[in-house]
Parts: C-alpha cells; structure tokens; sequence
C-alpha cells in the first residue's frame, strides 16, 4: 500500500510568542472599548437617532445648485493645483532621500521633511495656514501640497529604492552623466509605480479638498458645514451626492490617465529608445 501523502505545513507558524500576542490585542480590545464608553445602549440611540437624520435628508434639494457647482469647481481647483505642485516637489525630495543614489548627508535632511509633511492630518495643516494666509482657497492648496509631498514622496523612494542596479549600471558604464542615468536607468524602472502613485493622490486631495472647507479653506466643505449649521438637511444630501459624484467622475479619469500611461509597450520603448540613445552618445564620444 501507498505510504499516506505528508499534510502541507501550516501557513502560518505558530508559536507561545503569537499567542501571547494575540491574548495581549484582544485584552487592549476589550479595555479600549471600555475606556471609550462603547456600549450597546449608546449604539442603539445612535441608530435612532441617525435614521431620523437620514429622514429629514431625503429627498434632496438641488434648488441652489449654483451654489453646489462653484463649491464643486473650487475643490476640483485645489485638488488639481495641489496635486500639480505637490508631485512636482516630490520628485526632487524622493530622489533625494533614496539611499541607492544618494549619499546619507542628503537623505537624512529629504527623510526628516517627507516624515514631517506625514505626520499630521491635511485638516489640522489646513488650520494652520487659515492662520498663517487666511481664508480660501490658497490654504487648501498649501495644506494638500504638503500631504501630496509627504505621501508620494515617502512611495517614491521606497520605489527608486527596490529598482535593479544592472539597468543603473549599465548606464553609468557608459559615462552618462548622473542627469542620464536617471533619465534611463532609473526612471523608466519606477514610471509606471510613479503614475499610479499621482493618480491615487490626485484621487485623495479631491476627498480632501472637501474636507479642509470645513476649516475655512476652501472648496465645498465650507458649503456643507454652513447647510449642516442651519439644519438644511436636504441641501446636506444633495452635496453629498455631488460629492460622491465628484469623487467618481475622478476614479473614471484616473483609470484612463492609468491606461495611457502604462502601456507596458510604451514603457519598453521608452527605455529601449534611452538605451539607444546613450549608446549613440557614446559613440560619439569615442
């Protein structure tokens, strides 16, 4: 007879230390839960409560609908602008805080600052230029300018961080310049990472480009704190549906930037055509 097939090893390991780990998250849990008051009588009356909301909500009042699209336009506004500027000064801070390219008395200063524009919500940076600009419009741009720089800055690195040196090599043995050996060696390795990093935080900076109105800069938040203070529920819903909108219409335009641009065909092209030209150079110089 056949010896029984070996059982396949458990995915995942177990070991006293998981365990103990485990015991250890669900005690915090369940003393978390209690510190913060969560009970069952809270969470029903919310419920009551919230459907009430949702009652007064529908159905939604789109009389003022002028109002609704110069709010809409104003954080599309932001959004585009802060997301333009703020991938333009990633670039340069990722590239500098990348450890593979760059020596450590520059990626240090490039890692303090990626961390620092990280550390606090776009809100709370968006209070802070209300103070430093006033109202409007430029202090959402400023505040998701530097959330754009913290987030694709930090993913921009990581990615000029795992790119293979045969490529970079490659380039420098040729006698490339450093500018050259980015144009292609590095960046063609991260370009498509890179897109999708933009188009993501393009789609963010439109969500909170309706968050940071709510502190007074800018956008349709500004809008839909006012109609929540005068208990204009309905005209509540029907931004918020404008929102929804606008937020969709963003993923659809983000998926068709994303098909342009990674065209694994153009991106070959793209590093075959650099490849051949720093060839040629070399040659020339021969």
């Amino acid at each position: 007879m056949n010896a029984p097939a070996a059982l396949p090893e458990p995915p995942f390991r177990r070991s006293p230390w998981s365990r103990v780990a485990l015991a250890a998250l669900v005690a915090y849990v369940v003393y978390a839960s209690l510190q913060m008051e969560i009970s069952a009588e809270r969470v029903g009356t919310g419920m009551h409560n919230a459907a009430r909301f949702f009652e007064r909500m529908f159905p939604p009042n789109f009389e003022r609908w002028e109002l609704l699209l110069k709010g809409l336009f104003e954080s599309l506004e932001i959004a585009v602008l802060a997301s333009a500027r703020g991938i333009v000064l990633a670039l340069p801070v990722g590239l500098l805080a990348a450890r593979n390219l760059m020596p450590a008395w520059a990626t240090w200063p490039a890692r303090a600052f990626i961390v620092a524009c990280r550390s606090f919500h776009p809100v709370i940076v968006a209070i802070v230029f209300v103070k430093a600009v006033g109202f409007g419009a430029l202090a959402g741009i400023l505040a998701l300018v530097v959330a754009s720089i913290g987030f694709i800055g930090k993913l921009f690195t990581e990615a000029v961080e795992e790119i293979s040196d045969k490529q970079v090599e490659a380039v420098r043995a040729t006698g490339a310049p450093f500018g050259s050996i980015l144009a292609f060696g590095v960046f063609p390795q991260v370009f498509s990472r890179f897109i999708g990093f933009a188009t993501y935080q393009l789609d963010s900076n439109l969500r909170n480009s309706t968050m940071v109105g709510i502190v007074g800069a800018g956008g349709i938040g500004g809008t839909l704190f006012s109609a929540f203070q005068r208990f204009d529920y309905d005209f509540v819903c029907a931004i918020l549906i404008a929102i929804i909108s606008l937020i969709m219409l963003g993923e659809i335009a983000a998926t068709g930037v994303r098909r342009v641009f990674l065209d694994g065909a153009t991106l070959g092209e793209l590093f075959r055509r650099g490849a051949r030209t720093v060839r040629e150079r070399r040659l020339e110089d021969d």
